[in-house]
Parts: structure tokens; sequence; C-alpha cells
């Protein structure tokens, strides 16, 4: 098999799971604080093509890829109603927070699984059913990793913004939250335009791309612990 094909395939089921719980954790959470909107609508559900959105999953990624540029994208959002949550401004926090940390949570899981793999089938021969799954793990570990951090950038209309909306005095977030209508905007000048523009810009690499490396290796340490190494 082509190695583009393999890494792809091995590739593209982390990358579902780990956008499907992050958008339900969202919604559990906005239930569990007073919120039924997402259970109403069906949201909480583990079938990715509930959460697939057609321009930000698959054409806009697509579209960048082939252009060479870098790639972000986005699932259809877990409706929230924070005006019945039982105290929106904190619980704002709270439900934006639920996003990535069941990413770190599922990071977690997926280097516990690394481990017995690793325990069960020491060195896999490549490309075969161990070998694909144990990078299909590392895929999955690197990808919860990347979402949570990507998505606590305090950019709207990221998991990060909503945070710092409810931690700021009511003044300060409502003049932020009057951003939200631009973040599409802001996002797009930050991540392609600009780095295009400016040689070396690449503001998103510098802010997450340190605390990635170090957080894989981590949970790569808490992988090769529970393998007994």
């Amino acid at each position: 098999m082509n190695d583009t094909v393999y890494q792809a395939a091995a590739l593209i089921v982390p990358m579902v799971f780990a956008i499907v719980f992050h958008e339900v954790a969202h919604g559990m959470v906005a239930r569990m604080l007073g919120d039924p909107t997402a259970a109403q609508l069906g949201r909480l559900s583990l079938n990715p093509l509930k959460h697939v959105d057609p321009i930000g999953t698959v054409l806009l990624p697509g579209a960048l890829k082939l252009m060479g540029l870098p790639v972000f994208g986005w699932a259809k959002p877990v409706p929230v109603d924070f005006r019945r949550l039982k105290n929106p401004k904190r619980d704002m926090v709270l439900v934006a927070a639920a996003g990535p940390g069941m990413n770190l949570v599922m990071a977690g899981v997926g280097a516990v699984a690394l481990g017995l793999l690793a325990t069960a089938v020491p060195s896999p021969v490549d490309h075969t059913v161990p070998h694909f799954a144990g990078l299909s793990l590392l895929f999955f570990i690197q990808i919860n990793i990347f979402l949570a951090l990507f998505n606590l950038i305090p950019i709207p209309p990221f998991d990060g913004s909503h945070i710092l909306e409810g931690l700021l005095p009511d003044s300060a977030a409502r003049a932020y939250g009057s951003l939200r209508k631009y973040g599409f905007l802001l996002v797009i000048g930050l991540i392609v335009v600009l780095p295009q523009l400016i040689p070396g810009f690449n503001p998103v690499g510098r802010l997450i791309g340190a605390p990635v490396m170090w957080m894989t290796d981590r949970y790569l340490d808490l992988a090769r612990m529970v393998a007994g190494g």
C-alpha cells in the first residue's frame, strides 16, 4: 500500500473520534448544567455524520491541503443556549472547557492502549494489523492533544474565546464578545493570509507547537510506563 494512503487511513478514524467526542462533551456538560438543547436536537450522538460540517470538515481542509496552505477546519458545533444554564457566566467556561478536556482524557486512553499494544506485540512488522493499530493510536494521541490546545486559543469561535469571555468582567466580556462576528475572518487572516504575506509569521505554530510536542512526549511516557518500559 502507498505510504501516503496508509498514513491517511490510519489518520481518519482517530480524527473522527477525537472530533466527535470533543463536540459531545460540550453538549453533555451543558445538559448537566441545565441546558438540554443538544440532547433535544439529537446531537449527543457518537454518529460522526451528525457532527460533520460540509464546509469546515470537508471542503475547507481539503482545499487548503491542495493549495499547500496550513490546514484547519471545524465540526458542526453542538448547540448550546447559554441563557438556559444555571449560572451562564460561570457555566460558559465549564461547557467550553469540556471539549478540550475530553480530548486530553482521550489522549490518555490512547496512550494506555498504545502501551498495552506494545506489551502484546513488542515489534510489529510494517503494514501489518498491529503496526496499523499502533500508528492509529499514535495519531489519536497527537490529534487529541492538538485539538485540545488549538481550541484553547482565545480567538472566536474557538473554545478559548468562550473561556476568556466567561472570565472577563461583564463590560470587558461584552466588548470582547462583539468580536465574535469577525471570528472567521480573524482566523483566516492569522492562520492563512498573514503567513503567506509575511515570511516566518506563524503565530499558531509558535503558540502551540512546542506545547503539543511536550505533551505528546509526556503521553508517550505514560504509554512506555504501561508497557513496562
